[in-house]
């Protein structure tokens, strides 16, 4: 039976809430925040710790996380859960280790603190450019499409013509704000997301009988006139950790090749490092990311136990196995698994309570894009437009960032069918293969960068070309012949596709790394005087920084206390802020680190660890 569409209570509720969205914008014009490029793309380093940890979530969880990853959980299980508990790990990582350099070095991109690291221009720029490509291709491009998933579930619309509306909200939305406005918005929006998505999760729990219930029926939940293992649950849906050779995630690559795409993300990304660089303190950026990591518990039980519930109540529809079957229940012949949170919605909750929930995915969706828009846009700004136009003023930078946005508007359009036909039509499943061959070089170098001061520009530049070719040959032949789904093998030699994902992102780091130390060491090292508060070994230092590119004379500033670098985020010698054109605040101008509540963090985070550890260990 078919799930009904959204009523005028619905529909009244999407009102109000794009009202809102709007009149956040509109607010965000006003203010001075939006109008200089420090506040424009870096909120004036002035957030909280709450804002912080609310847009760190929010940047993360998208529309892709309640289709796509839903619809993944509903075909195979929890295991797919994995990916959002390992950023409770990540998350502090990022906090204790990555920021602090970050904020020592005066950067205000991923780009800029490698060009700061390696010196000259050409790391910088191709970090730049491919960062912007993986926002196109696993970023924008899903979360645009299981948004119009979604509403063309819900509300009957074409999927290009929903598309266009939530393109042209968002563009206009990030456009007229800057990132102060985002980050408070998202502090609302997670609010929303995790008010609705509980409401949902308890009626979805509750239609199977609960936990225990959903562990009964969910291997019983099969499509009718099934035949042979497709479209049959899995045997070890219930296993978070699965077999290294039968299992689709199995666990080294679950704990290993996961590990080093989160780390990419969490740690080098610059939709989120930038919500890090907008923080008052350290103190408040890392209560930020532990507040995060609380959060990351959350999607296993609103978005993963839900999805595979939806299985359970709908198995001819989010269980069709057969090309036929599925063209008839949702439209596509590759699956229908994609569809089980809207039906959940749709058919679960009553009027107006629909329509919140509706709600709720639009502002995931909003949220992750205006993040992602406004990264976007400070990279092409600051690390591509400022080179090709040095002698460009503020405000044709801020014209630069937004007239950006619009361009990768129409990119991401024209990545739809690319992401429509990908793995077997599981969202979450394509967005992490991708990732799995293009960031692992990314996360080498920045780990090689932070932690061995013997790694200079000649080896992270040719370890990186050298990482993306390795990486386009798995990834294009994948793309042009397919990986096949049940019942369908692709047409990819085993030979390049038939190692996973994960595991293949494993030995692509291993090789980058090996590719960036044989050239480091066949070439001069990076003098010590240039690497101060740049490396883990240095991030201590109170010596004078010169950097690479810096004129030889006259000398750099004298170094300052290492307190005041810790006040002041990108205060100190070699400090790019103002090379950058986003100006930092001078040290004296911010008061010191609280040792009282320096000490309440460092505690929380090693309580979220255990927390952690407990939930991997029960669920394993």
């Amino acid at each position: 039976m078919a799930a009904p569409g959204a009523g005028p209570w619905d529909l009244g509720v999407i009102g109000v809430y794009f009202l809102l969205v709007m009149a956040v914008g509109l607010w965000a014009l006003r203010r001075r925040s939006g109008r200089s490029l420090s506040g424009y793309f870096l909120a004036g380093r002035s957030m909280g710790w709450a804002p912080v940890g609310a847009s760190l979530f929010a940047s993360n969880i998208g529309s892709g996380h309640f289709v796509g990853l839903a619809g993944t959980c509903a075909a195979g299980g929890i295991a797919v859960g994995g990916f959002e508990w390992s950023g409770m790990f990540i998350v502090l990582l990022l906090g204790w280790v990555f920021v602090p350099i970050y904020l020592r070095a005066g950067v205000s991109t991923m780009p800029e603190y490698l060009g700061r690291r390696f010196g000259g221009g050409r790391i910088r720029l191709y970090l730049a450019l491919l960062s912007l490509g993986l926002y196109v291709s696993t970023k924008i491009s899903v979360d645009m499409y299981s948004g119009a998933l979604f509403i063309r579930e819900a509300l009957g619309w074409d999927l290009y013509g929903s598309v266009g509306a939530l393109l042209g909200i968002t563009a206009l939305y990030t456009i007229t704000g800057g990132l102060t406005a985002l980050m408070f918005a998202d502090l609302v929006q997670t609010l929303i997301i995790i008010t609705g998505a509980s409401v949902l999760a308890g009626y979805a729990l509750g239609a199977v009988g609960g936990y225990q219930g959903l562990r009964e029926l969910y291997p019983l939940a099969l499509p009718p006139n099934s035949s042979g293992p497709c479209g049959r649950p899995r045997p070890d849906a219930f296993h978070l950790l699965r077999d290294p050779g039968s299992g689709d995630l199995p666990w080294p690559g679950l704990l290993l090749g996961l590990g080093i795409i989160s780390a990419w993300y969490w740690c080098t990304d610059q939709v989120i490092v930038q919500r890090c660089l907008a923080g008052r303190s350290l103190t408040h950026v890392r209560a930020g990311c532990v507040v995060c990591g609380y959060l990351k518990v959350l999607p296993m039980f609103l978005m993963v136990l839900p999805g595979m519930a939806a299985r359970v109540l709908f198995p001819e529809v989010v269980g069709c196995a057969d090309p036929q079957g599925c063209s008839r229940a949702c439209g596509s012949a590759l699956s229908c698994s994609n569809v089980a949170y809207p039906r959940l919605v749709l058919s679960l909750l009553p009027p107006g309570l629909r329509g919140l929930m509706l709600a709720v995915v639009l502002a995931a969706l909003m949220s992750s894009l205006a993040s992602i828009f406004a990264s976007s846009g400070a990279l092409f700004t600051l690390d591509v437009f400022q080179k090709l136009r040095p002698q460009a003023g503020p405000r044709q930078l801020l014209l630069a960032g937004r007239l950006w946005v619009l361009v990768m508007v129409g990119l991401s359009l024209a990545w739809l069918p690319v992401v429509e036909a990908a793995r077997g039509g599981q969202l979450f499943d394509y967005m992490q293969a991708l990732s799995s061959y293009l960031a692992p070089p990314v996360a080498a170098v920045f780990f090689l960068a932070v932690f061995v001061p013997r790694v200079n520009e000649p080896g992270a530049f040719w370890g990186l070309l050298g990482g993306l070719g390795l990486g386009l040959a798995r990834m294009i032949p994948e793309i042009l012949l397919g990986s096949g789904s049940c019942g369908t093998p692709g047409r990819c030699p085993a030979l390049l596709c038939g190692l996973h994902y994960l595991h293949f992102a494993v030995l692509l780091f291993l090789l980058t790394c090996a590719i960036v130390l044989a050239v480091s060491c066949c070439s001069p090292p990076i003098p010590t005087v240039h690497l101060h508060r740049l490396v883990f070994s240095l991030r201590n230092s109170r010596e004078p920084r010169i950097d690479l590119d810096a004129p030889k004379e006259p000398p750099q500033n004298p170094g300052v206390p290492l307190g005041d670098l810790e006040a002041a985020p990108g205060a100190g010698p070699g400090a790019g802020g103002v090379a950058s054109g986003l100006g930092v605040a001078p040290a004296e101008a911010t008061p010191p680190e609280d040792p009282k509540w320096s000490r309440v963090v460092n505690i929380n985070a090693l309580v979220l660890m255990g927390v952690a550890s407990f939930l991997w260990g029960y669920f394993a």
